[in-house]
């Protein structure tokens, strides 16, 4: 696997989020609530990323995102239409592509059109300013976000526990799986993200594709409720993650993954070690029950591709 910074890629990147932010704001419109915004977050597919299937009135429909042949596609009820991913295209494009076609096969749906949690600040019914995709960049970074649903989905699969497993949360844009214990812990300020992705204990496993001041994408874990203090254990594996008191994250960047002779055990490690500190820490109960063996038949086709 190779591996892209963010600047290598950064338009591209900027228009693929905002796409995701079309998508995201659908699914907030019609997907039944659910604790964390889980139902908010988009399914990662072979070829991108979906609103994954959704109903609308008396109408099915799913919006995707095809990375891999520069499609943007609309379902309803079987019927589908297509736009190309192109170089030059704008944003607003896009957007009107998608509700006019949607509103013509009979699910009118409407959103608010402001970008959520990015500093862009023009509306995406507007956004004439996005307009690059680089079909080679897009790829690579497909590739990277494929590589932390693998990796999210093998650590928390098993765990007896209560979890959102792994989607992309297009406000961040970033690949995130969660643990959440059943304690309340309500977020102190008045913000309405936050109190309903905060309100309860929970440790988030993640991957982010860096920003303009951390050009190396990472895995992240995040603990709630915020932890400002310094948690690099000696257990904290493997040498290169570190723990930032500043932010209440843990990391690990994908410059010393892919340099390890085992990326997939790399993360792993990670994951299960940084798992053990925080539920310690947090002093939540019965955890080793989390990974009491599964009362099922070994996958020997899986075996096989995780060796």
């Amino acid at each position: 696997m190779e591996m892209i910074k963010y600047s290598e890629w950064k338009d591209t990147k900027i228009t693929l989020h905002l796409l995701s932010q079309i998508l995201g704001k659908i699914r907030l419109e019609v997907a039944h609530q659910e604790p964390q915004w889980a139902h908010v977050m988009l399914p990662l597919t072979a070829n991108g990323f979906s609103t994954g299937l959704l109903y609308g009135e008396s109408h099915m429909f799913e919006v995707d995102v095809d990375i891999r042949h520069s499609l943007l596609h609309i379902q309803v009820d079987g019927e589908t239409e297509s736009m190309n991913l192109k170089d030059g295209t704008a944003i607003k494009a896009y957007y009107e592509f998608v509700f006019q076609t949607l509103d013509r096969l009979g699910v009118p749906v409407s959103i608010y059109p402001k970008p959520q949690e990015m500093d862009i600040r023009e509306p995406l019914d507007q956004d004439t300013t996005h307009t690059v995709y680089k079909v080679e960049d897009a790829l690579r970074g497909l590739e990277l976000l494929h590589f932390a649903l693998r990796e999210e989905l093998k650590f928390i699969a098993p765990l007896r526990c209560r979890k959102v497993k792994p989607g992309l949360f297009w406000g961040t844009f970033d690949v995130s799986t969660i643990i959440i214990s059943n304690i309340q812990e309500p977020f102190p300020q008045d913000r309405v993200i936050e109190k309903a992705a905060f309100d309860e204990q929970f440790i988030e496993y993640g991957f982010w594709l860096g920003d303009d001041k951390t050009d190396t994408p990472s895995f992240f874990v995040l603990p709630y409720p915020f932890l400002y203090k310094d948690l690099n254990a000696p257990a904290l594996e493997p040498k290169e993650a570190y723990y930032d008191e500043t932010v209440s994250e843990y990391f690990l960047n994908m410059e010393a993954i892919l340099a390890s002779t085992d990326s997939s055990n790399y993360v792993q490690r990670f994951f299960h070690t940084t798992f053990d500190i925080l539920t310690a820490e947090l002093h939540w109960e019965n955890c080793d029950y989390y990974s009491t063996p599964l009362l099922m038949k070994s996958q020997p086709t899986l075996a096989k591709t995780d060796e």
